[in-house]
């Protein structure tokens, strides 16, 4: 009898044991899962949205903890409160790291504040904040690209173009008149991309006399009827656009579409970004070129780094700057590189339905 409850005992004290360890090894597997917050300033943004998708196609092939992470997206839609309370909801949700496209890059310290009380890291992406910002503390990090030199790109493509086509000076006074969609009033981007663009024209020995620019807060519609106005004021004057970003290009192809002009009395019309239907544009020959934001790039960054700031491992494979940021580079696409870049199958069947 006393022999039967010692083993009795051993097998309860066996099976607890067992218990026990799988509990251990259930407990550090969620501790070690990657559940990823997302927030970001706008859902009407074309590029963050195919940003997104590649980055949560990217964490679909990744396993951490022994398990494929997990996602949540969420839309600010352009309210800094509304993000701020999103960050707070996320990881009341159990987000354990967290990836912000500011509304107000001037404006992160609530969303700093509360991911440091709760120790969740934040990437930043997209929207650069002030870097004094991101030193206030040592889990922010910066994933995204340099405005300056798309801005840079931008206008080398532009001097090419025009030093090759005499034909964009169609009023033949040497010097081309042209106008400018800018994205929101004061970001940073904006003002670095137009400024840059229009220094290296300058540089590459290209006279310009700058009739308009137009506030279109990176949308295509509000490009749309910015750049009626102008053609409404300025006619076939206008010889050349410059748009911030690809959305706001394909809005001003729009007007001219609309207003039925013909492809020899339209400027030639530049973007950022390389968007499915901005590269669909350059392909049809709407768009002269644009600068490719590379998001599969970024997006690849992004899962990288939060995978790691979960398991601990790979930080120091990371290409990091400074200690903080991971950028990656920006690259020019053009009539000539259309289908090595992509090919006509590579361009996705919702970019086909939208052009």
């Amino acid at each position: 009898m006393k022999k039967k409850r010692i083993l009795s005992a051993g097998i309860i004290l066996g099976t607890t044991a067992l218990l026990l360890s799988a509990c251990g090894n259930q407990q550090q597997n969620q501790e070690n899962r990657l559940y990823i917050g997302v927030t970001y300033y706008n859902q009407s943004d074309t590029f963050l949205n195919e940003m997104l998708d590649s980055f949560k196609a990217q964490l679909e092939e990744m396993e951490v903890g022994g398990t494929v992470p997990a996602v949540t997206v969420r839309d600010a839609a352009g309210l800094q409160k509304t993000q701020n309370d999103q960050v707070k909801e996320l990881i009341d949700a159990g987000c354990n790291v967290l990836c912000v496209n500011l509304v107000d890059r001037a404006d992160p310290s609530d969303i700093i504040d509360l991911a440091r009380e709760y120790d969740v890291p934040i990437i930043f992406f997209n929207r650069e904040p002030v870097a004094e910002d991101l030193m206030q503390w040592d889990r922010l990090y910066y994933v995204g690209a340099d405005a300056k030199q798309s801005g840079v790109m931008q206008g080398e493509l532009a001097a090419d173009e025009i030093w090759e086509n005499e034909q964009i000076d169609r009023n033949k006074d040497g010097k081309i008149q042209y106008v400018v969609l800018e994205g929101e009033a004061g970001h940073q981007d904006s003002v670095i991309r137009t400024e840059n663009s229009v220094n290296t024209l300058q540089q590459k020995g290209i006279a310009l006399e700058k009739l308009s620019y137009e506030i279109a807060n990176w949308n295509r519609a509000q490009a749309e009827n910015r750049m009626e106005q102008m053609i409404g004021q300025y006619q076939t004057s206008i010889e050349l656009v410059l748009a911030n970003n690809d959305d706001m290009a394909l809005g001003a192809i729009d007007a001219y579409e609309k207003l039925n002009y013909s492809e020899t009395s339209r400027p030639v019309i530049f973007g950022i970004d390389g968007t499915d239907d901005g590269l669909k544009a350059i392909r049809d020959s709407k768009l002269t070129g644009t600068v490719y934001n590379d998001k599969e790039g970024q997006a690849e960054m992004m899962a990288k780094l939060a995978a790691a700031l979960v398991s601990g491992e790979g930080m120091e494979d990371l290409p990091f700057e400074n200690d903080r940021y991971l950028m990656v580079p920006y690259f020019k696409v053009t009539p000539q590189n259309i289908e090595e870049l992509l090919g006509e199958e590579n361009i996705s069947p919702e970019a086909n339905e939208r052009g």
